[in-house]
């Protein structure tokens, strides 16, 4: 429905957020497009209609193959008007239509005769509409008139031919790569556009040929570019080079890194820019050589553009964390900026400061920072939070200001996600330095007297179990947590009796207090609250003495995983010998997904089907495999896959395939089933083709001797592999039967069948197949009980990406490995995120990775990886597997 017209008198905050397409339908649309097929055309009004077509479809509305042609035909009727203004919109309505192959040669001729006119603009645009919507043929007879244009004299005709050539090297790539030479030629160009989009092509179709592009990077290092943006480009694919080649730092001549150098003294501030963040960002560079970079960041600290102070102060904060004593001196420059206009430059500015600064600052700083959390939103302040969290574990001796701040804004007005993140920083602080544990309790206690988050209630009540029994005085805790039995909803009611219960059973002077404020729970309304206080004071005020796994499981802070304690308790069958909890894994291990089942069938058993409980699919497996004679030698599966399909749905058989790893075989379980009533099959085989899997051998093929209607089976086919690698490979799949025909009244299958087979989709063998996702409780402990020799640390351009978290799930994914402390959720809009993942590598070797992404302007998604493990090898494994995914 049309919304009602707003008159731009009546409000001038409506002006800012009106449109005249508001509320436009699709059908009257449609009705006014009409309007292209009248004899006298009306330009402006034909404008006015492919408008709003277009902004339909910019907002996700859908044409009919009918409306899309009826709109198509009309619109080429338009080429007959000389309106310029008509015919830009025409080459905008025809590229987004994207008409199909046999409507393309409606429009051709036009475009072509377009192509080879004297305006240039309808040359440029006809050349950017006939590459986007033409095809491997057309392109063919285009091709001479595209190479003229590469080298026209008029920047806007080149740039068009150029840019064309950079989408249609995703698509025709044996065309594009033959105009090198015309490409080469405009790299020289004066027009500083056609030189930008000539060297990107020129780069794209060398980006696969490493010596080509160290090559290319050599000639034009030397001075032929005169293009700000092409110097830019230039830039970023020196340091690339940089990047791929080694070391900077090797001795001799470095004509790459001077280059960088040199582009610091350019009068482009874009160019002084992109030079000096390249610098910062090489692997392995020194205080020294950062030192000129450094240099003109800190004078655009000081310019009157708010961009360029942006640009410079996050550079110089992504710096400091790894040489803060580089960015020292720009500590004055970055003070002022506390005050700017522009918030989030002032929070950088004062991030870096808290990573930069020395004890003596930190008072002062806390003061200047008092004054600035109230003027900004809570994700900036999450941000501070998070540095002043830093600060105080480098300075402990400060705990006390830096303790007494976060308390302060933990009482002030603000968002979960804000008041979330104070806490978790009192948390670590009270348990990184022992000092603080008393005021930070108390501080923790004080918030929860008004905090209306639940969740924030429970961990905090939670903590203090565990922590407020080591006190010198628990006894001043008490009071806080009663008055959650009194003052909160049921969840923290019953949050707060267990925490009253872990005090009574911890220290003993307090005992005959806490029975007595557990009698009281017992006439809660809350089922959950009456039921803890009965156990609890049964447990604390029974005449035995507490059971030390009772009291550990009820009391302590048990470091199992429940998942693991529910696996093994399942397993436990009553005998003689109790359940010891002390074998229970502490180790969390991520386990396969159920089998998918075709839509409409229930389930059904047998080995083809592992039980839907992700607990025992495992074991299930793991049994399975070794009672085949074939497979006894080849020791314990280390790794079982989630099933993947290899056919779509509701196809005739429905076939997908569970990888086991082992040190040196890999077995495909292909899981069968047949989902037609009047078909027996028999001899079933899969026949894999491992040419593209040149390390693996195929040793065992074991095949189905029948597989009648909805009655699921299995084939299995061994590789053997280099032992203990993680060897990767592609493998295509057929699979080949004999069909016989079932008699539907009988049941009964006809003596002669015939021969048949089926494609399956190709199946790959990852380096994460090799990974067993395995968690840990605490990660930051866990990670420095290893051997501080075994890590490795590289960083990596994975290029631009729609945003964080999905490099953050492409990398999880690559790597295979488990997320640890919900670190895989990326907080929105974050230009940065810190991910900790962890595992065990085949041969029983156990990972930890730290992965830390940021974003820049572009969209490139810049990584740091770092890796400990048990073994050194492993580290150097898990970043080849990066460096090649």
């Amino acid at each position: 429905m049309a919304q009602p017209l707003i008159k731009k008198d009546d409000d001038r905050d409506d002006e800012d957020n009106y449109s005249p397409f508001l509320g436009i339908e699709k059908g009257a649309v449609l009705q006014e497009a009409r309007v292209f097929n009248d004899p006298q055309l009306d330009a402006r009004r034909c404008s006015q209609v492919i408008t709003k077509l277009l902004y339909l479809l910019n907002q996700g509305e859908t044409f009919t193959k009918v409306e899309a042609t009826e709109v198509f035909f009309s619109v080429t009727k338009l080429f007959q008007s000389r309106d310029l203004g008509l015919r830009r919109m025409v080459y905008l309505i025809i590229k987004e239509l994207s008409p199909s192959a046999d409507e393309v040669i409606i429009v051709t001729s036009s475009l072509m005769k377009d192509m080879n006119s004297k305006t240039d603009m309808y040359r440029a645009n006809a050349i950017r509409v006939l590459c986007r919507i033409t095809d491997g043929t057309l392109l063919t007879q285009i091709e001479r008139y595209l190479k003229q244009a590469i080298v026209d004299k008029n920047p806007v005709v080149a740039s068009a031919a150029l840019v064309s050539g950079i989408h249609l090297l995703q698509t025709n790539p044996e065309i594009v790569k033959r105009w090198s030479n015309e490409v080469q030629e405009a790299v020289q160009s004066r027009a500083a556009l056609v030189q930008f989009h000539a060297l990107a092509l020129l780069h794209q179709i060398r980006q696969n040929d490493r010596l080509a592009v160290s090559k290319l990077v050599t000639s034009l290092t030397r001075g032929s570019v005169r293009s700000p943006l092409a110097q830019c480009l230039l830039i970023r694919y020196t340091s690339q080079v940089i990047r791929e080649s080694g070391n900077i730092t090797q001795s001799g001549e470095r004509p790459f890194y001077d280059f960088l150098e040199s582009c610091l003294r350019h009068k482009s501030e874009m160019v002084i820019f992109e030079a000096a963040k390249a610098i910062t960002d090489l692997n392995g560079v020194t205080s020294r050589e950062l030192t000129p970079a450094i240099t003109v960041l800190q004078l655009f600290l000081s310019s009157s553009k708010p961009v360029l102070r942006f640009a410079a102060v996050r550079t110089l904060n992504k710096v400091a964390m790894t040489h803060p004593m580089a960015v020292t001196n720009c500590n004055i420059d970055m003070e002022s900026l506390i005050s700017d206009q522009n918030r989030s430059i002032a929070t950088l500015a004062i991030t870096t400061l808290l990573k930069t600064g020395n004890e003596s600052s930190v008072d002062r700083l806390m003061k200047q920072i008092t004054n600035f959390m109230s003027d900004i939103a809570d994700e900036f302040k999450i941000v501070v939070v998070e540095a002043i969290r830093s600060l105080c574990l480098k300075f402990p001796l400060k705990y006390r200001s830096l303790m007494n701040f976060l308390s302060n804004i933990l009482r002030e007005e603000g968002g979960f996600d804000y008041k979330k993140a104070i806490v978790d920083s009192i948390v670590i602080l009270i348990r990184d330095i022992p000092d603080a544990k008393e005021s930070g309790l108390l501080h923790l206690c004080e918030f929860i007297e008004d905090c209306e988050f639940t969740y924030l209630s429970t961990q905090i009540l939670h903590f203090l179990g565990i922590e407020g029994p080591k006190t010198l005085d628990p006894s001043k805790y008490i009071r806080y947590i009663y008055n959650r039995v009194h003052l909160e909803n049921a969840t923290v009611r019953a949050s707060a009796v267990s925490t009253l219960a872990k005090f009574g059973a911890s220290v003993d002077g307090l005992k005959p207090r806490i029975f007595v404020l557990l009698r009281r729970c017992l006439f809660d309304s809350d089922d959950e609250v009456r039921d803890r206080a009965t156990l609890y004071l049964n447990t604390l005020g029974g005449d035995t003495e507490i059971d030390n796994d009772a009291k550990d499981f009820l009391f302590g802070s048990l470091d199992i995983p429940l998942v693991n304690l529910e696996t093994s308790l399942k397993k436990y069958e009553p005998s003689e010998e109790a359940f010891d909890i002390n074998l229970v894994p502490k180790e969390v291990k991520s386990q396969p997904l159920a089998e998918k089942k075709a839509p409409g069938k229930k389930p059904t058993g047998g080995l083809g089907a592992p039980p839907s409980g992700p607990p025992s699919t495992v074991d299930s497996y793991e049994k399975q495999l070794l009672s085949i004679p074939e497979f006894a030698n080849f020791g314990k599966p280390f790794k079982s896959s989630a099933p993947v399909e290899l056919t779509e749905a509701e196809t005739e058989y429905a076939v997908n395939v569970v990888k086991h790893i082992f040190d040196t075989h890999v077995v495909f379980q292909y899981n069968c089933t047949n989902t037609i009533p009047e078909q027996l099959l028999e001899d079933v085989i899969v026949v894999v083709d491992a040419s593209e899997a040149e390390e693996f051998s195929q040793v065992i093929s074991k095949p189905l001797r029948s597989l009648p209607y909805d009655s699921p089976g299995q084939i299995f086919v061994a590789f053997e592999k280099p032992e203990g690698l993680p060897t990767s490979g592609k493998f295509s799949n057929i699979l080949r039967f004999i069909v016989k025909e079932v008699d539907p009244t009988s049941g009964e299958a006809e003596d002669d069948g015939v021969e048949d087979e089926y494609q399956l989709e190709d199946l790959e063998v990852v380096a994460a197949d090799y990974i067993l996702k395995v968690g840990v409780s605490n990660f930051r402990n866990a990670w420095e009980s290893m051997d501080p020799d075994s890590e490795r640390v590289d960083e990596y351009g994975l290029g631009p990406r729609e945003g964080l978290s999905e490099a953050v799930n492409t990398v999880i994914t690559l790597l295979g490995m488990q997320p640890c402390e919900g670190t895989e959720v990326v907080p929105p809009n974050s230009r940065s995120h810190t991910c900790l993942l962890s595992g065990v590598f085949i041969g029983g070797v156990k990972v930890l990775v730290r992965l830390s992404f940021g974003l820049d302007g572009a969209k490139d998604v810049a990584m740091k990886l770092a890796v400990r493990s048990d073994d050194v090898t492993v580290s150097d494994a898990i970043h080849e597997i990066v460096a090649s995914g």
